[in-house]
């Protein structure tokens, strides 16, 4: 399949046009890639597209973002699109003639290509576009570590560049290349973390009645933390407790004074969410207490469940099937467990985020995944046609 063949009609031409080089600009960002906060390259590049296309730009806000505006008649309504252009402390592993130059840092989600459909929708809409209205291209920072939607509303974003609806798209790992996604409500979960200590005390592996074991502790509490989705959260509700972390003791023959545990903490409800967040730590200090033991837990809140309008999510199903059909709609995607910081934007304005299908690729956060090229046109096509339809 080549880079075009999966794009229709007339939008999408002005797009092929000049999609060669928005592959040769999301290569080069897959390349050069920057972590949270850092993104200084990446904003320049994209501060230096937008300007020669014509749009207000402004940067600054959250350190290294990108705000492109551009107004066109006299419509009063206002649109925010959004891509991510951040990339992960990961060291890449496909040896792509554009691999990473940076030992330690990788788009290994994608964010590349997010910016670059972006780009690419933006160029078509500033040199042909046809709308009434204001539409704001925000290009955001620090989406890995769920800080930078949250520092760019705090910082003002929606009362410097008002928006009636705000819009984000994610490539997606094992859907059908090309092939658009929506869900209605709950779509991606909301994400905590706790950091949980058992203190025992520690004395020689020969003489265990002589200690008060962490590690022993440490087990049955992970065994038992499983209780918690199975027995404890209404099964018709979704809920993810994953222990990713324990680090206790240096040798086979000392018991240790402690065991530290990191987990990860998943739901899409409110509910569900501080539900978790009592009978964790409640768990942890029953079980250490049961073996003379104590728990220190440090519960950090993350981002909430990314929650779709119905209003915007239909509207935006329906400029995906005028656009490309309704064999390329997944009308009945289901929501993933992962997280998005695009939650903040969501809970300070109506919206929606959709996904794309980036092919049978490696998974998002691998060090062998790359961003499926051939997506960048239907993308950016389908960036364009929806702002077109909604600043009619």
């Amino acid at each position: 399949m080549t880079l075009h063949a999966i794009v229709p009609g007339a939008v999408a031409s002005g797009i092929e046009a000049t999609i060669d080089e928005f592959v040769a600009l999301r290569r080069d960002l897959h390349r050069h890639p920057e972590l949270a906060f850092q993104e200084t390259r990446t904003s320049a590049l994209v501060a230096e597209k937008l300007n020669a296309w014509g749009y207000q730009v402004t940067t600054g806000l959250a350190g290294t973002s990108v705000i492109g505006t551009l107004k066109r008649g006299g419509g009063v309504k206002r649109l925010g699109l959004r891509a991510d252009m951040d990339a992960l402390p990961i060291t890449e592993a496909t040896g792509l003639p554009y691999a990473s130059a940076h030992t330690g840092a990788m788009h290994a989600c994608g964010h590349d290509g997010h910016t670059a459909i972006l780009l690419a929708a933006a160029r078509y809409l500033a040199e042909a576009g046809r709308f009434s209205g204001t539409l704001n291209l925000i290009f955001q920072p620090a989406e890995e570590i769920g800080a930078g939607a949250r520092k760019l509303i705090s910082e003002g974003l929606f009362e410097r560049f008002p928006c009636d609806a705000v819009f984000g798209l994610h490539n997606w790992p094992g859907v059908p290349t090309g092939q658009f996604g929506f869900v209605e409500g709950p779509a991606m979960a909301s994400v905590d973390q706790a950091l949980i200590t058992i203190i025992g005390k520690g004395g020689h592996g020969a003489s265990p009645h002589e200690t008060v074991d962490p590690v022993v502790a440490s087990a049955f509490f992970i065994t038992a933390l499983q209780s918690i989705v199975s027995r404890s959260i209404d099964p018709l509700e979704t809920a993810v407790v994953s222990v990713g972390s324990i680090h206790g003791g240096t040798a086979s023959n000392v018991i240790p004074d402690s065991v530290e545990l990191k987990l990860t903490i998943r739901s899409f409800s409110a509910a569900v969410r501080e539900q978790l967040q009592r009978r964790i730590p409640a768990l942890a200090q029953a079980q250490a207490e049961s073996f003379g033991a104590r728990a220190e837990v440090k519960y950090r809140l993350g981002f909430p469940a990314l929650v779709n309008r119905g209003e915007e999510t239909a509207f935006a199903r329906k400029v995906a099937i005028e656009a490309f059909g309704a064999a390329k709609v997944e009308e009945q995607f289901r929501p993933r467990t992962a997280s998005e910081d695009f939650a903040f934007m969501l809970e300070a304005r109506p919206g929606s985020y959709l996904f794309v299908g980036n092919g049978d690729s490696a998974a998002l956060h691998s060090p062998n995944y790359d961003f499926n090229d051939a997506i960048l046109a239907p993308a950016a096509t389908y960036w364009a046609r929806l702002a077109q339809a909604y600043l009619t």
